[in-house]
């Protein structure tokens, strides 16, 4: 038997793969599961059970979600990154990460072919197509749901055939968790109208009572919430998330332009990505230059979108990483932020590197820095070319 190693997640797709692959296809199937953050350890231990009923030959956790924050998240953050001014790209950061997972494991136990859930209709099957193809070139990629054209109904009936006991009314929407989101997909987003019902968002809303919280970022990096200090970013988050997700912030539906050529629409929660770039970003507008702002929304543009359509080991990503890295210096201070439900309220922020200091005036009222004829003369050179080619052009058109 040939072994074929499974992106497998637990859900509905990856559920009926695995069957598939061994019943159907003779394959010796590897289901690995590649954490980026968003399974808590009974969950885990679920889908673990779930894959090892399926009669495959091994199931493997690879936790790599500190490699997922350092190579990935930590630079959308930097970044400001989000999609169509929406969506912080919740699925398809992690699915690059996931992709080169599953490469390396492959190579590793000599698997002559790698599978995946991706439908046919949608980006992730791009993503992880160009990663094995550019890191795995010789093994074969088999996409069962794609290739068979299924719809999830199909799939559903596949698994009660053959005695598949999961909560098939859950299965009714496609869910993807994650520390920096989790995607939500279902009948309503499969057209242009429709809103997600409320049972269909995973975190429900239990907080009714406005709170305020302190983040301390350090070069760019969440550090610090309400005083609790944290070596690792990725502990920051998670407890973030913790805080403002049962307020129901960061939910909304994102319609973009996919890889393939369609319009899509997909529902998320982010309640901590959101929070975290929004915030970074106010620290940003208080301690970089114009330009630097500038030229860095121009870069962080770019580098989302091609990470978004699965372009993550062009060699340009990691120059825009040093460049992205490079401008975060002096953003360090606190951001103060209201919770209320279903929204946040950046209150401002407290840096030592604030570029609004009081010492060189107050906008709008006085000035500390240069007198008023500096700014008469400063005014006249500044607009001396546009006022040449009107006196100019004013003769001709006389």
């Amino acid at each position: 038997m040939q072994k074929v190693v499974l992106a497998y997640s637990g859900g509905l797709d990856t559920t009926f793969c695995a069957l598939h692959l061994s019943k159907d296809l003779g394959y010796e199937v590897h289901a690995v599961l590649v954490n980026t953050g968003g399974f808590s350890e009974e969950e885990l231990k679920s889908i673990e059970s779930r894959a090892k009923s399926l009669g495959i030959a091994s199931f493997t956790i690879l936790d790599v979600v500190d490699t997922y924050y350092q190579q990935v998240l930590k630079y959308l953050t930097f970044g400001n990154v989000l999609k169509n001014g929406t969506y912080p790209l919740s699925v398809s950061a992690e699915r690059i990460l996931q992709a080169k997972s599953l490469a390396d494991y492959a190579k590793s136990i000599g698997a002559k072919a790698v599978a995946h859930g991706s439908t046919g209709a949608g980006n992730d099957q791009v993503r992880f197509d160009m990663i094995f193809q550019t890191i795995i070139p010789d093994i074969e990629i088999i996409t069962p749901i794609r290739d068979l054209k299924l719809s999830r109904q199909e799939e559903i009936e596949y698994l009660k055939k053959h005695g598949v006991e999961m909560n098939f009314e859950k299965a009714a929407y496609s869910i993807n968790k994650g520390i920096w989101g989790t995607s939500v997909g279902g009948k309503e987003t499969l057209s242009s109208l429709g809103y997600l019902p409320e049972e269909a968002w995973p975190t429900q809303i239990t907080e009714k009572d406005a709170k305020e919280v302190k983040l301390t970022f350090v070069q760019g990096e969440l550090k610090g919430i309400d005083n609790e200090v944290f070596d690792n970013p990725v502990d920051a988050i998670q407890k973030l998330q913790e805080i403002a997700g049962p307020f129901g912030i960061g939910r909304d539906i994102h319609v973009g332009d996919t890889i393939i050529g369609i319009k899509g629409r997909v529902g998320f929660e982010a309640a901590a990505p959101i929070i975290i770039i929004k915030a970074h970003q106010l620290l940003e507008k208080h301690t970089l230059t114009k330009w630097q702002l500038f030229w860095k929304n121009q870069q962080a543009e770019f580098y989302g979108n091609h990470l978004h359509e699965g372009h993550y080991l062009d060699p340009v990503m990691r120059n825009l990483e040093a460049f992205l890295q490079s401008t975060q210096e002096y953003v360090s201070g606190d951001v103060f932020v209201r919770l209320d439900v279903k929204h946040f309220t950046l209150l401002g922020i407290a840096s030592e590197h604030d570029l609004m200091a009081s010492k060189f005036g107050s906008y709008g009222e006085m000035n500390k820095g240069y007198t008023a004829e500096d700014v008469k003369g400063f005014t006249r050179i500044l607009g001396n070319q546009t006022a040449i080619f009107h006196q100019v052009n004013q003769q001709e058109n006389d």
